[in-house]
């Protein structure tokens, strides 16, 4: 599968993206490939491709993200029209973690509703982003599989596309989240819809035939000459997130599929209108610490 991020729109950010220079050893196109990759080879490779690729992601997605806004995902919903993590009005002063916040959109809409948010990522560079756009609430660089908190230490946890399609381990990001959530929280996290794994990641005609087994769950892998991975993006069928939600202790109190919007015209990586209205292409879990 191709990273989400590689098209889109340009930003609209109010300070230029400054964009460092690319070394002649960072631009030989990667090998792709499926193979299997373990939790610290995982995390190593997505920290240096999104401190790579952070500022090409923000210029070519900043304008649908926004500076303040909560989307789920590149179907465009908006929490403030799906309250998956309750009605915006009962969230101020709620503790919120945003879990893989990028430059911190989803965290800078919370802390606009009233809440108090942290917005944690394992890329510097995309809390440098964060730092440029603002806010007043803090950013911390940290692995999600060993968050630095205490534990109950939130209402809510959120993660819009991120660490989870990421990690090797999804239940030690899951358990690790159970830990810091006090009773009762909501945990809502939205990752690439699996039964996408199973079609190429092309958003034309060419994306809409099955081209692998969607049960084969070998992890995407891009890699350089030496064989060493630049970006893991690992799958899980629909059994298996809910089974990683049961496994962390949490309860599963809905799964949503966005349905592609008749206003949206994008295409983001392989989503497009062609595609988001036949197969889905994210799914959503809502969950709760009991």
């Amino acid at each position: 599968m191709t990273p989400p991020g590689r098209a889109g729109r340009k930003s609209t950010t109010r300070e230029p993206i400054i964009q460092e220079p690319v070394s002649s050893e960072s631009a030989a196109e990667p090998e792709a490939t499926r193979r299997e990759a373990g939790a610290a080879e995982s995390t190593r490779a997505n920290r240096g491709w999104w401190d790579r690729n952070a500022d090409e992601y923000q210029v070519e997605h900043g304008t649908f993200l926004g500076d303040d806004r909560f989307v789920w995902g590149p179907e465009g919903l908006d929490e403030v029209e799906a309250e998956l993590l309750g009605p915006a009005e009962e969230l101020k002063g709620k503790d919120v973690l945003e879990i893989g916040a990028g430059a911190a959109q989803c965290a800078r809409w919370l802390a606009a509703q009233g809440a108090r948010p942290v917005a944690l990522d394992l890329s510097h560079r995309q809390l440098q982003h964060a730092l440029r756009i603002g806010g007043t609430f803090p950013l911390v660089c940290a692995d999600a599989g060993a968050l630095p908190f205490a534990d109950a230490s939130f209402d809510l946890a959120c993660s819009a596309y991120g660490a989870l399609p990421f990690v090797a381990d999804p239940v030690q990001v899951l358990r690790e989240v159970h830990r810091v959530l006090r009773p009762g929280g909501r945990l809502v996290f939205s990752v690439t819809h699996p039964i996408r794994w199973a079609f190429p990641d092309e958003p034309g005609p060419e994306g809409l035939s099955i081209s692998s087994s969607y049960f084969d769950r070998t992890p995407y892998v891009e890699q350089d000459e030496d064989g060493r991975a630049v970006y893991v993006e690992h799958h899980r069928t629909i059994g298996d997130r809910v089974r990683d939600i049961v496994a962390a202790d949490l309860r599963l109190v809905d799964l949503v599929e966005p349905e592609w919007p008749a206003w949206n015209s994008s295409e983001w990586g392989g989503w497009s209108p062609l595609r988001g209205n036949l197969i889905p292409g994210t799914a959503i879990f809502v969950c709760v610490r009991d």
